[in-house]
């Protein structure tokens, strides 16, 4: 049995889907608050899932495959900056970290939005705190991989069925 484009963008959605109710797992049952980087790539992760989620409930031929691998693709590489800046961040000694900021909260009642993420993608101190690992990789680390993750992903969704078609 080999899966079909449609299939194949469903798993990519369940992928994220799985992605953010561990992040709200974190965040309600183990007590880690997002910081404002955090949120970003929440943001990129549902804008992913919500191009995967098109993506199967459309079932598009030929061209149009490769359109919704591209929005796939472009979200993830958003998401994949914000991670990365924030890796970056994290990886800064002590006396060089920026001063912790005001909230995401307050940011956005008294800025314009431009301005806000202009702010937000400086960073502060509260995205500098590393607060989990695992196997050495900080949570932001791993949310980097996972977007690297789908920006190959959705390049195979448009190819892989009819490769295994081939060789089947």
């Amino acid at each position: 049995m080999t899966l079909n484009f449609r299939q194949l963008n469903l798993l990519g959605f369940l992928g994220i889907q799985f992605a953010l109710c561990f992040a709200m797992y974190l965040q309600y049952f183990k007590g880690y608050e997002p910081c404002p980087f955090c949120i970003f790539q929440r943001v990129a992760m549902i804008a992913v899932g919500f191009v995967f989620l098109a993506a199967f409930i459309h079932g598009p031929k030929a061209w149009g495959q490769w359109v919704y691998a591209f929005g796939v693709s472009m979200f993830s590489l958003v998401g994949a900056g914000v991670a990365a800046r924030h890796v970056w961040l994290q990886s800064l000694p002590p006396d060089q970290v920026p001063a912790c900021g005001p909230t995401l909260d307050y940011l956005m009642d008294m800025m314009p939005m431009g301005e806000v993420v202009q702010t937000v993608l400086r960073g502060d101190g509260n995205c500098a705190k590393i607060d989990a690992q695992w196997l050495g990789i900080s949570l932001p680390g791993w949310v980097l991989v996972s977007f690297f993750g789908f920006v190959v992903y959705a390049v195979l969704t448009p190819i892989l069925p009819k490769f295994l078609r081939k060789t089947a």
